[in-house]
Parts: C-alpha cells; structure tokens; sequence
C-alpha cells in the first residue's frame, strides 16, 4: 500500500507554506539572516512540537517565520517542500500563505511573493509540479487590517487563485471578516476559509452564508449538525481535512478516533491533506499512510480520495485532464 500511495497522483488543497519550515531549514535561514532562536538545537525544536491545542502550536508557527526575511527565503521555504511533496508524489499544491504575519515584522508583500512565484515556476519546469495561491487572512487581527491587505495587494490580484481565513478560530468567527471577502468577491476572487476545526458548528454556516466559500477547510465539527451535513451534501462543498494535523492539535484523540470514515459514510466530498507538514508528522504520503493504518482502507478509496482533489482544485481542464490520466493509470482503469 506505501508503494500504491506514493505512486498516487496526490493534490493538496490545504497547506500553508511557513508550515513547510523544517527545523534544518530553519537554523540554515536564521544562521543567514543573523536571526537568534530560543532553541539551542534541531532536538530541541522538535521537543517543543508536543502541542496541546492549535494556540500552542501558533506560538511556535509564527517564531519560526522570523527567519523568512528576504525573497531567497521564501524561495528557499518553498522549494525544500515542493521537492520532498514531489518525492512523495504530490503533483499540485495550493498553498495558503500570510501576509499579515511577514508585514507586521516589515517584510513586504513584494518580497513574498518575488520568492514563492519563483520557486512556483522552478517546480513546474523542473519537477512538473503545478501550484496554486491562496492569501489568507489572519482572523484573530482586524478585519481592517485584513481588507487594507487585500487592496495592497491590487498588483497581485491576477496570480492569486482564492483568498482564506486561518489562525485562532476559537472567539475569532467568519462573520468578521464578512466584509473583506465581499470586497474578494467583487473583485472575482474565490474564497476559502478555516472553520469547524476547533470552533462551533455556527462558523460553517458562516462561512458558507456569509463569506460565500466554495471549500471549507478541515470542517470536522459538521457532524454534530445533521442539518448542515445534508446541506454540504446537497451542496457538494468540498472539505480540506487534515488528519495527522487534527491528532497533533488534540481536535480528535487519535487517528482511530477521528471522524473521516463518517463524513465519507454521509456522502460528503472529503480530501486528505498535510496541513503544516513540518510540525504535525508528515507531509501527504504519511497522511495518507496513517488513514490506511487507522481505517483500513484500500486503493478504491484512496483513488476516490485523489479524485475529489482535482475535481475541486484551482487549475485548469487541461491540466485536471492530465492529472485524471495519471490516477487512471495507477488505479487500473
């Protein structure tokens, strides 16, 4: 099955890039940039990745970010995991980025994206791995702030493929930023967001009613409403979920605990993906791994998986028919 799963043709709907920075990376940028860290070693930064909810883990998450101060770092940050995910099989990545968190310590929208594009291109010629860009939001600042980034970003607005919302969803609810994504509307950019990952059922709907998402991202917690699990149905609305991800943060106990057999059982439209590879044990493949250890699930399943991916990823038919021949040809039909 480890063979048949790296072999998959695997895309990733929800990732965030600074969540990509492994701690030999990091040392290697903070060491560039002259960047002092509160750990004294590799060993001691993965010591510090026993998280006791999504809050512990940010505190680390943004730390890290510190070193990412010019546009070779992002570079660097990007193409270090389009390498490993490509090794693994991945042949598309969306990947969320925050702007607010490099802005606030004065590192330019400009240098972010000099960075990430480059190594976007570089993927695509050199390893045939094609991309997306989502600009997420932080929720747990000013829907101001967040609508004031939007504009800035008017240059850019061509190569971004959706905007979305991330960070501390517990007390921070979509209907913040209601406004900020309007305006991404208007615009004709579409939208994505967090919810129901540690937060109540009522940021789904939300986000569905009132950010006009077309993905929810994780959205685990929709079981506890039958109501909006037919809607999501009825719907079709795609959730980003990402296993290994919600056992590290404590969402759910254990993978045997986690609730993705359910939401397949329901009819909904799921996809598997890493999240913040670097910090919750693993990029794609071990996420994929972990559901056939915990379920038991085969290849039939993980195809459909797969399936769901592209149908519902930033990109275009030619490319969709590309990849579509690539999981036949695994698959065996």
């Amino acid at each position: 099955m480890h063979e048949f799963l790296k072999r998959l043709p695997k895309v990733e709907l929800h990732l965030h890039i600074e969540g990509t920075l492994e701690p030999e990376l990091l040392f290697t940028l903070a060491e560039r940039n002259g960047v002092m860290l509160s750990y004294a070693s590799i060993e001691d930064v993965y010591a510090a990745y026993d998280f006791s909810d999504l809050q512990s883990f940010l505190d680390i998450y943004y730390q890290g970010m510190s070193v990412l101060q010019k546009p070779e770092d992002f570079y660097a940050l990007a193409m270090d995991y389009f390498r490993r995910a490509s090794d693994e099989g991945v042949v598309h990545v969306e990947m969320h980025f925050d702007p607010q968190a490099h802005i606030s310590r004065g590192v330019g929208l400009s240098t972010i994206l000099e960075g990430l594009n480059l190594a976007r291109q570089e993927a695509e010629s050199e390893l045939g791995l094609s991309s997306a860009l989502i600009m997420a939001f932080l929720r747990d600042r000013p829907a101001a702030e967040a609508m004031q980034v939007l504009e800035s970003a008017k240059p850019y607005w061509d190569i971004l493929d959706a905007v979305g919302l991330d960070s501390a969803e517990k007390g921070n609810p979509p209907e913040k930023f209601s406004e900020v994504f309007g305006r991404a509307k208007q615009i004709g950019i579409p939208r994505v967001a967090h919810a129901g990952e540690e937060g109540p059922v009522d940021y789904i709907y939300q986000a569905l009613d009132l950010l006009d998402v077309c993905r929810i991202d994780h959205g685990v917690q929709c079981l506890q409403d039958p109501a909006l699990v037919e809607r999501l149905r009825n719907q079709g609305t795609v959730l980003t979920v990402c296993p290994l991800s919600n056992v590290r943060l404590k969402v759910v106990e254990s993978m045997q605990a986690h609730p993705l057999p359910q939401l397949l059982d329901a009819g909904l439209v799921v996809t598997i993906n890493s999240d913040d590879p670097a910090y919750f044990g693993g990029g794609m493949l071990a996420n994929f791994m972990a559901c056939h250890q915990a379920f038991g699930w085969q290849e039939a399943v993980f195809c459909k998986l797969a399936a769901n991916a592209i149908d519902n990823a930033f990109m275009g038919e030619v490319r969709k028919a590309q990849l579509y021949k690539q999981l036949k040809k695994v698959a065996g039909y």
